[in-house]
């Protein structure tokens, strides 16, 4: 039997942080499914299929990670993908109290399923996609913190917006 994960979340954009966790979690699971969420009350700054397209262009040396979007609710993707875990990445110490309640509703919703909570390495700690998407705008250098593709990507968009409001 596979043994399939999925790792789920906005990805708005995917950082270093994300790459990290994705990486260190291929070799546990036969796959490894980044499930980027359609439906969620942030304000992204992608389409759904932007952040689909990027994290696939920075993930396609993971030979056993798939890139999938979903709407709706996560455990319901879990179950129609045969996932056996819910992978989730922790970043610091105030991540974990939402991260442990998401998991025991997860549990709830669908018991036959495990969370597994993956700290981020050290130097991705600080790392997040708020945060990056704040530099952006700003015109700041997000280089250090995501892929080169990203990186352009972000700078495109934020470009096209300042010229429009110029």
């Amino acid at each position: 039997m596979k043994t399939i994960a999925v790792y789920p979340g906005t990805f708005d954009p995917i950082t270093l942080g994300h790459v990290d966790i994705v990486s260190r979690a291929s070799p546990l699971f036969d796959t490894v499914i980044l499930a980027v969420a359609a439906s969620t009350s942030k304000n992204t700054v992608f389409s759904i299929d932007e952040r689909v397209e990027l994290s696939k262009g920075v993930l396609k040396h993971i030979s056993n990670v798939e890139v999938q979007k979903f709407g709706g609710l996560m455990v319901d993707f879990a179950r129609e993908k045969k996932a056996s875990v819910v992978l989730r990445g922790l970043r610091a110490v105030s991540d974990f109290e939402y991260e442990f309640q998401l998991a025991g509703m997860n549990r709830k919703l669908m018991p036959e399923v495990d969370t597994i909570f993956m700290p981020t390495s050290e130097r991705y700690t600080y790392i997040s996609s708020s945060l990056v998407r704040e530099i952006a705008v700003y015109g700041g250098d997000v280089s250090d913190f995501v892929d080169p593709k990203v990186c352009e990507a972000l700078k495109s968009r934020f470009e096209k917006s300042t010229e429009k409001k110029s």
